[in-house]
């Protein structure tokens, strides 16, 4: 008979530590970060001139754009429409132009090879002396798919000499009910690892994950220097952790450092859509933003590694002050935390590595049920934009994702006030808003990226092969642009819906991420896309009475009406499977990312 491996403690002693509640009105609390180290600048000498350049190129394009759009409805007088359309105008442009300079410039920095941030270090190295908790808070998620992925990172972290540095930590929100499995998941895997596994289930979900980890930081985290913020899908390979752990341990007033993560485990049409999306137009999005942010970064939440004691001195949440859903739990958290981290003076970094992963709602319905708790969230950050000590870059990251989302309906009501300018005035406002000038500059702000990331992949003969070759390339992003297009009003109506949903006082629930699929059901669907069938309507009957004024909204409208056919036919597995074997959304391999086979742990 086999002797089995005895079964470890479930947890380990307490290590209490204080994590007070911070306020946000009041003085502002003490710095209490260290200074850099002699000879090490994490923050560039020219980061406000960056800063400038982007707000003033942003500017100069938004401002050139409305110019362009003022002078042609000029030409037959002024009226009350014509403001409104110029006061929607001016920042909407502005919000398109801001990511495309992003993009661009991050683009020049990889074209150049010249990077934007700090280097992750090297691996083989010597592994740090400081002690790192892996975070995984779960919430009733697929038990074994999350374990799988702890066991694949365990068995990298003692592949890369550390796992004796490392603890892993499966924090459970989830149900009385899944209790049993979980705990019988942590039963057959910890024994067998390298790297210490601990479980434990809280009764009562306080505060959401951000309680979830505030309950563990007060009560194990004296015993860690830091912890790697994972989310239940995460993903990361063992030498990017330890390089991680290297580099806040060398950098002693770095409190967090955020990775950019990859989407893997895409089966569906729609998910490999978005995994293409995100893995061939990202980076230099990502190596502009790295660029701009310095050590003002912002947090996402999860594939992120943070220096504990900063953590708990600096990012006890409180609730906000009124009824939901702009009172109670800050549902967004990782922005605030992170601007309540820089408030006392730490760094906080973006790095760019190749094996931190994530994955990604399987339909466009799954997306816009996540989309609904963040657009909740980040509209509650309008109510800290006036907190005491903020950086003002922290300020700006906490604008500009309620931004994100408000942007939505304001570009329905531009299309709304077009639309009854051009009914009242005729062709004028069409000429206005289409107008030779205002064209070209749209159409380089919006797709200037993607010819960019097409430049870019082409650059190297190695990153063009792992996209599928040229022939791969192009035809990806032949099939990425209609798509995009079709769907950019269907996402911008429901976020809209959502933002009314908001402002009605309807708070977001809490309930578990649905990450498998194969199709969605007509009658699952339909109920979710009447209001875009109506719009949609309405707008083709808009061009029956302006042919001109149809064929400009001629996008809008036909991704309105085909919404729930998106919808269902991107759901689908097997049509990205076809995709696949066609080089179609091919992304290139990892061997981190490869799905592991089923634990076989008797």
């Amino acid at each position: 008979m086999t002797n089995q491996p005895a079964l470890p403690a479930m947890m380990p002693p307490p290590a209490p530590l204080d994590m007070p509640v911070q306020r946000f009105d009041g003085p502002p609390p003490p710095q209490t970060a260290p200074e850099p180290r002699p000879g090490i600048n994490l923050s560039p000498d020219d980061i406000l001139t960056r800063r400038l350049l982007l707000v003033l190129l942003t500017g100069l394009l938004a401002t050139a754009a409305a110019a362009s759009v003022k002078e042609a409805l000029l030409s037959d007088g002024f009226s009350l429409l014509d403001g409104l359309l110029l006061l929607l105008f001016f920042p909407l442009f502005a919000w398109i132009a801001f990511g495309f300079v992003t993009a661009a410039i991050g683009f020049i920095l990889l074209i150049s090879r010249a990077h934007p941030g700090i280097i992750a270090a090297p691996r083989g190295s010597v592994p740090p002396s400081a002690r790192t908790a892996v975070l995984v808070p779960v919430h009733n998620e697929d038990v074994d798919a999350v374990f799988d992925r702890i066991a694949r990172m365990a068995t990298m972290l003692d592949r890369a000499g550390a796992a004796d540095r490392f603890a892993i930590f499966v924090l459970s929100d989830s149900g009385e009910a899944a209790e049993a499995e979980e705990r019988a998941a942590w039963a057959r895997l910890a024994p067998h690892l390298a790297v210490p596994l601990h479980y434990r289930r809280r009764t009562r979900n306080i505060g959401r994950k951000p309680g979830n980890v505030a309950d563990w930081v007060r009560n194990h985290g004296a015993a860690y220097d830091f912890m790697l913020m994972l989310d239940a899908d995460s993903l990361m390979g063992g030498d990017t952790m330890v390089g991680m752990a290297q580099i806040m341990e060398q950098r002693p007033s770095i409190a967090l450092l955020q990775t950019v993560p990859m989407i893997i485990g895409a089966t569906t049409f729609f998910q490999r859509w978005m995994q293409f999306a995100s893995r061939f137009y990202g980076p230099i999005s990502t190596a502009g933003l790295v660029w701009w942010s310095g050590s003002e970064s912002t947090f996402w939440g999860h594939n992120a590694l943070i220096r504990i004691r900063a953590f708990a001195e600096s990012c006890g949440l409180p609730d906000l002050p009124g009824r939901p859903p702009f009172g109670g739990t800050i549902m967004s958290h990782d922005m605030v935390e992170a601007a309540l981290l820089r408030r006392r003076g730490w760094r906080l970094h973006m790095l760019m590595v190749e094996d931190s992963f994530e994955e990604f709602p399987p339909t466009l319905i799954d997306q816009a049920v996540r989309d609904r708790r963040w657009a909740q969230g980040n509209t509650q950050h309008l109510k800290l934009l006036g907190s005491s000590g903020f950086h003002w870059i922290s300020r700006l990251q906490l604008f500009l994702g309620a931004l994100s989302y408000l942007m939505s309906p304001a570009w329905l009501i531009l299309i709304a006030t077009a639309i009854m300018q051009g009914l009242s005035d005729g062709p004028a406002t069409v000429r206005a808003v289409t107008s030779v000038r205002v064209l070209v500059v749209t159409l380089i702000l919006l797709f200037g990226p993607k010819v960019l990331s097409i430049i870019w992949a082409m650059a190297d003969r190695d990153r063009r092969a792992s996209y599928g070759g040229v022939r791969g390339i192009l035809s990806s992003v032949a099939l990425d642009v209609p798509l995009s297009i079709l769907t950019a009003p269907v996402i911008a109506l429901t976020q809209s819906i959502d933002i009314v949903n908001i402002l009605r006082g309807k708070p977001s629930g809490w309930n578990p991420q649905s990450r498998v699929r194969d199709g969605l059901a007509a009658a699952d669907t339909m109920p979710r896309y009447y209001w875009h069938l109506g719009v949609g309507v309405i707008l083709l009957g808009v061009s029956v009475l302006d042919p001109m004024l149809g064929a400009w909204l001629s996008p809008v409208t036909l991704g309105l009406l085909l919404a729930p056919w998106l919808a269902m036919e991107t759901a689908k597995v097997r049509p990205g499977e076809r995709l696949a074997r066609k080089g179609v959304f091919t992304v290139p391999g990892s061997a981190v990312a490869e799905p592991a086979r089923p634990l076989a742990i008797a």
